[in-house]
């Protein structure tokens, strides 16, 4: 990590740093062309998906609250490697991710009537198809950036930072608009995802990077992305993503039902104080990785993702502040575990594959691991919570046991396993894959 880069947080010093070069912008139109591309897509995200549980458990659908996280961590699995092939081949990354919103801008409007009629499986068939298109964006939102950003990949946590500022804008006007239980938290994310479908086609023209090269089948699952495993610390990576996922997948579920059993007003508001927090740390991340380093950073991220749900369970004694501290330490969660994976997963892919390399990150993370927390965390409170007689907050701890469970794994596996040293900081860019 260069002393430029731990010097100078403001991104508009740091923009002036970009070298001009085909691949890098120089100035700060498209620093700022990207920035908003983050902001929009996490308003369309945080409009709804943070209180998803809230708005089940108040139509009448409690019970499938975490079979409906589980299946938006399905489409995470079946969707973005076919379309990251896509992405790093035939069609233009900013053009899909339009026509990926577009698409899922109308099935989200379809949803406040089928929630509202308590039609549990068709609201389950429509979360899944809208996931199906959301999903993959994720990856491709930081496959346009880092392509943008070149060899500066130290600025992508203030491009993503907006992204961040986009889910607490979203948080706190559906809060505001007392939305948070409401299915009008779909109408609000579809309006926002026409809007991004738009504004995509406006973004800096990102080509396929392999284009010209002879597909195969194996592409279409993002089988070339799979070399990356010949290397064992990127083995040891989505091992332990896949693990703090079930963490992810746990809070995304429950967190929000949670908050309104400890009666806790204004839900989407203090969920959005987790993402201010993570305001706070993204703009850290570079002095952090000098200090600490890629290892012990990732592992700050994976080891919190467990002490927030030990402090949920203590909160259900009567101490409802412990539950916001929890929330607050959301920044530390995300930022130090998936903001550092990404920028780790970049440094390591050779160019022909980034768009996939991402959607592979995104799948083990958003996809198979949050599946497995939302399953995991949904079956317990189903045997607790859903089925039992007692309703107070004391009889969701057994439900954050499983986070904590996947915590303690992940970090005995990380520290004993991960060998990334300080030497290895600047890491060599392995030759692309024929």
């Amino acid at each position: 990590m260069s002393n430029s880069a731990e010097a100078g947080s403001a991104p508009d010093a740091l923009v002036s740093s970009l070298p001009s070069d085909e691949t890098v912008s120089s100035n700060k139109t498209v620093f700022a062309r990207l920035s908003a591309m983050m902001l929009l897509e996490y308003i369309v995200f945080g409009s709804w998906f943070a209180t998803l549980g809230l708005v089940l458990a108040t139509h009448g659908l409690p019970t499938i609250i975490g079979l409906a996280y589980a299946l938006a961590g399905v489409a995470a699995i079946v969707s973005p490697m076919f379309l990251g092939a896509i992405g790093d081949r035939f069609l233009a990354s900013h053009k899909l991710l339009g026509l990926a919103h577009a698409a899922g801008g109308v099935v989200l409007l379809l949803l406040p009537s089928i929630v509202g009629a308590a039609r549990g499986t068709l609201v389950l068939v429509f979360v899944f198809v809208y996931m199906l298109f959301f999903q993959p964006t994720l990856a491709l939102t930081n496959s346009i950036a880092f392509r943008h950003l070149g060899s500066n990949q130290r600025l992508f946590p203030y491009i993503r930072v907006f992204g961040t500022i986009g889910w607490i804008v979203a948080g706190l006007a559906v809060g505001a608009m007392g939305l948070s239980a409401s299915t009008g938290v779909f109408v609000v994310a579809a309006i926002m995802s026409f809007v991004l479908a738009v504004y995509s086609f406006t973004l800096p023209a990102t080509p396929p990077a392999a284009r010209g090269v002879k597909f195969a089948i194996g592409d279409f699952f993002g089988s070339k992305a799979f070399v990356l495993f010949r290397q064992r610390n990127f083995v040891i990576l989505i091992i332990c993503s896949l693990l703090t996922a079930i963490s992810l997948g746990t809070y995304n579920s429950f967190a929000s039902p949670y908050l309104g059993a400890l009666g806790i007003e204004n839900v989407a508001g203090v969920l959005a104080i987790g993402q201010i927090s993570e305001v706070v740390f993204i703009v850290t991340i570079p002095f952090v990785l000098a200090r600490l380093g890629m290892k012990y950073a990732l592992l700050t991220g994976m080891l919190l993702w467990g002490v927030r749900f030990v402090l949920f369970a203590a909160a259900a004694g009567g101490h409802h502040w412990l539950a916001v501290v929890a929330i607050a330490l959301h920044g530390i969660c995300n930022d130090f575990f998936l903001i550092l994976g990404a920028m780790y997963v970049d440094r390591i892919a050779p160019i022909q594959i980034k768009a996939q390399a991402q959607s592979l990150l995104i799948l083990v993370i958003a996809g198979v691991g949050s599946s497995l927390g939302s399953l995991a965390a949904g079956w317990v409170y189903g045997a607790t919570v859903a089925s039992g007689t007692d309703s107070s907050p004391a009889a969701w701890t057994p439900v954050w046991f499983v986070p904590i469970t996947a915590a303690a794994i992940t970090a005995i596996l990380w520290l004993c396993l991960f060998r990334y040293s300080r030497s290895e900081e600047q890491v060599r860019t392995p030759q692309p894959v024929h």
